[in-house]
C-alpha cells in the first residue's frame, strides 16, 4: 500500500497511527493487521456481521460497469469532485468510481472501504494510486480526523458523524443514490425490490446534522440492454438476494430485446455544516 495512504489510516483498536511492518500494518501499541495477498488490509476492530456483496454480485457489477452503462454517473462524480489529495470511497464495491476520479485527479490518492472481500480484491487493483481496506461503513472508520478531501458515497450506507469526522473542513462529500423510479421498467416487469419512495428524505436526514447540500441534480439515461445485460444488472443489486435465478431467467426471456430501461440517479454535493456561512 502507498505510504501516503498508510499515513492516513488509524488503528481500529486504539486509534494510533499505522506503519508498514513486512506484510502487515502495525501500530505503536503492537496491534497488527495483515495485508491479504489480493492487496487489501483487514482493518475492522470487531467481527463484521454482514459479509456484503457476494462474489457473484461483484462479478455482475464489474461486468456491467465495464460495459460503460454507468459511465455517465462516473463522469458526473468527476465533474463534482474538487482537486484532492486523498479521495475516500465508502462502500466502494469494485472501486470503479474511485478509479474514475483518480484518473481525472493525477495528484490524488484513493482509499476504498467495503466489507465485501470479493469487492475488495477488485478495488485493491482498481487504480495504481488506490488502496483498499475492509471496514464497516456503519462503524468507526479507521481513518485520521480531517484528512479526506473528497468522500465518495455511491449506492452505499451513509454514516453522517464519521463522514464529518474524517472529511477536511473544506472537503466535499459526493453522494449518489437511486431515485424512487430508478429502473422502473425492470421493477415492474421482473417484480424486483422497489426503491423506498422516501429514499431521498432518508438520505438527507442521515446527513443533515453534519452537512449542508450545496448542489443536487438527477441524472437520467435510457439504457438499451440485452437480456444478458438485464440479468447482470439485476444480479449486481439487492434483488439478487430475493429472486431465484431460474425465475428471473424466465421473466427476462419474455422482455422485448433490446430492453429499454430508465436509469435515474441523484448526485448531490455536500459541505460540512460549519462552512454554511
Amino acid at each position: 500500500m502507498l505510504a501516503s495512504l498508510i499515513a492516513a489510516l488509524r488503528c481500529p483498536v486504539c486509534r494510533e497511527g499505522l506503519g508498514q511492518a513486512g506484510g502487515a500494518l502495525r501500530c505503536p501499541r503492537g496491534h497488527s493487521f495483515d495485508q491479504a495477498r489480493q492487496g487489501y488490509v483487514h482493518l475492522a476492530a470487531t467481527p463484521v456481521t454482514h459479509p456484503g456483496d457476494s462474489a457473484q454480485m461483484v462479478a455482475a457489477r464489474a461486468e456491467f460497469l465495464a460495459a460503460g452503462h454507468y459511465a455517465f454517473l462516473a463522469e458526473a462524480l468527476v465533474a463534482s469532485a474538487p482537486e484532492a489529495g486523498l479521495v475516500l470511497d465508502v462502500g466502494a464495491g469494485t472501486g470503479y468510481y474511485l478509479g474514475a476520479v483518480l484518473d481525472a485527479r493525477p495528484d490524488a490518492v484513493g482509499l476504498a472501504v467495503d466489507v465485501s472481500k470479493p469487492a475488495l480484491r477488485r478495488a485493491a487493483r482498481a487504480h495504481p494510486r488506490a488502496g483498499a481496506i475492509l471496514a464497516d461503513a456503519w462503524g468507526e472508520l479507521p481513518v485520521a480526523d480531517g484528512g479526506v478531501d473528497v468522500l465518495l458515497n455511491v449506492f452505499a450506507p451513509r454514516n453522517g458523524p464519521e463522514f464529518a469526522r474524517v472529511l477536511a473542513p473544506d472537503g466535499a462529500l459526493l453522494v449518489a443514490a437511486p431515485t424512487a423510479d430508478h429502473l422502473a421498467e425492470l421493477v415492474d416487469a421482473l417484480d424486483l425490490l422497489r426503491v423506498d419512495p422516501a429514499k431521498e428524505e432518508r438520505v438527507a436526514a442521515a446527513l443533515a446534522p453534519w452537512f449542508v447540500e450545496k448542489s443536487s441534480a438527477v441524472l437520467e439515461r435510457v439504457l438499451a440492454l440485452s437480456h444478458r445485460e438485464v440479468t447482470t444488472l439485476v444480479g449486481m443489486g439487492p434483488s439478487a438476494w430475493h429472486t431465484a435465478p431460474e425465475v428471473l431467467a424466465g421473466r427476462v426471456a419474455r422482455l422485448p430485446e433490446p430492453v429499454r430501461v430508465s436509469a435515474r440517479i441523484r448526485v448531490s454535493r455536500y459541505s460540512q455544516v460549519a462552512l454554511r456561512c
